[in-house]
């Protein structure tokens, strides 16, 4: 190396050497940069990148009492199926003074469930949910008080609605960042030990304005909330990934996610949604995924979802209907999307039973060289491949291969059941 760069002084050639990309390694014994098996551990091994940089984390169960933060510029790799992220048991505590917009000292009843360094949510009966909780790092605890940082960004009313701080938080993130890789991360959230969080602000993979991310070869599981969840993004890419037993949705893209692509994934008995389009999800690419035995929806697109493509994707046995296209006025309706050379197969329940049902005003939709059907020989539940109930807009279905509805392949209705309203 020296003889390559003989004609560079000594400090320049440091330099050269120095901004190399190189690897950081964290292991729970043995020879690493970083040895531990929590995420203290893992967030002083982020703290030793560099743009260009490699984490490795080796094999094994590393605790998750907080986030892992990952910056621009980074990979961080795991061994598939050993190196697991697991969320820690939940505790959560009641405020006794009110939590205000901009506090960073809360005094709550039982302190001593808290330590320096663990992520927290504050919430009331009313602010628990959306952007209305606060996920915040305990700073300190002194008697009664936990410093956070960062601040509260809501009221939290202790007297009328139950203000209270849990231990819950996304677990493996990158946020306010771009050109960052996950590979061969399994991340547990250990759903039966925890409260629930949304997607809006948690998830077991949370990535929050972004942009140029890969997720690859990873698996989330047993999340309360969301599994990967993405909001304020540009160019995600989701691959060959795995989400599965969440409270919520198996992959929750949204706030402004422009041109996502999703791709040979397997989003599974998920208690909600396999995959939700929430909002301003446009210009996105889903293909090639399996989307089964979700609890309610396959797939659901709402409130300015446009100009997506959906192709060759298995949507199968979700619980009321394979896509849901949720009611929305017609300037916010989720317009112009196609779905093209999909499996759309027995979807639906004992009270609803579609391959695609689509509310008012989405329009301008193409459902083209689809399967769409039932193909159970008894018990059926798709009961219409195509729904399109009064007020929704243009749709055009053609080629599609159709068949095993025991009330019609492809109908239109005069009102939107109650079933449906959700």
């Amino acid at each position: 190396m020296r003889k390559c760069f003989w004609w560079l002084t000594g400090a320049a050639l440091a330099g050269i050497l120095a901004a190399s990309p190189r690897t950081v390694a964290v292991a729970q014994s043995g020879a690493a940069d970083v040895v531990g098996k929590d995420n203290a551990a893992l967030q002083k091994a982020v703290g030793m990148l560099k743009p260009g940089d490699t984490l490795v984390i080796g094999p094994g169960t590393y605790e998750m009492h907080n986030s892992l933060f990952v910056p621009s510029g980074v990979t961080v790799r795991g061994t598939p199926g050993k190196t697991i992220l697991m969320k820690s048991r939940g505790v959560e505590s009641a405020l006794t003074e009110d939590g205000d917009y901009g506090e960073n000292a809360l005094t709550v009843a039982e302190p001593e469930k808290f330590r320096s360094g663990m992520g927290i949510t504050i919430v009331d009966d009313l602010l628990k949910s959306g952007w209305d909780i606060s996920v915040s790092t305990v700073a300190g605890v002194k008697g009664p008080i936990l410093t956070i940082e960062p601040r509260t960004v809501r009221d939290y009313d202790v007297q009328r609605n139950h203000a209270r701080v849990r231990n819950t938080f996304p677990i493996l993130c990158a946020m306010g960042a771009e050109k960052v890789t996950f590979e061969g991360i399994t991340v547990d959230g250990n759903r039966a030990a925890n409260a629930y969080i949304d997607g809006c602000r948690g998830g077991a993979i949370y990535l929050y304005d972004v942009r140029d991310v890969i997720v690859r070869n990873c698996t989330a599981r047993n999340y309360n909330g969301d599994g990967i969840s993405f909001q304020i993004t540009e160019n995600v890419q989701v691959l060959n990934c795995e989400s599965y037993g969440h409270a919520g949705y198996g992959i929750h893209p949204g706030t402004g996610s422009e041109r996502p692509l999703v791709k040979s994934c397997r989003l599974h008995h998920n208690g909600d949604i396999g995959l939700f389009l929430c909002w301003r999800v446009r210009h996105g690419l889903f293909e090639e995924n399996i989307i089964e035995e979700n609890g309610h929806y396959g797939i659901s697109i709402g409130h300015k979802d446009t100009d997506n493509q959906f192709v060759n994707n298995t949507i199968t046995r979700n619980g009321s209907s394979g896509v849901y296209f949720r009611e929305e006025t017609q300037q916010n309706s989720g317009h112009r999307n196609t779905f093209r050379a999909n499996q759309v197969l027995d979807n639906g329940n004992a009270g609803s039973g579609y391959g695609f049902y689509i509310s008012p005003h989405a329009g301008a939709l193409v459902i083209e060289k689809n399967r769409i059907a039932e193909t159970r020989a008894a018990g059926g539940t798709q009961r219409i491949g195509i729904y399109k109930a009064a007020g929704a807009g243009s749709v055009q279905a053609r080629e599609n291969q159709m068949g095993g509805h025991v009330e019609a392949d492809y109908k239109e209705g005069r009102t939107t059941p109650v079933a449906n309203r959700r």
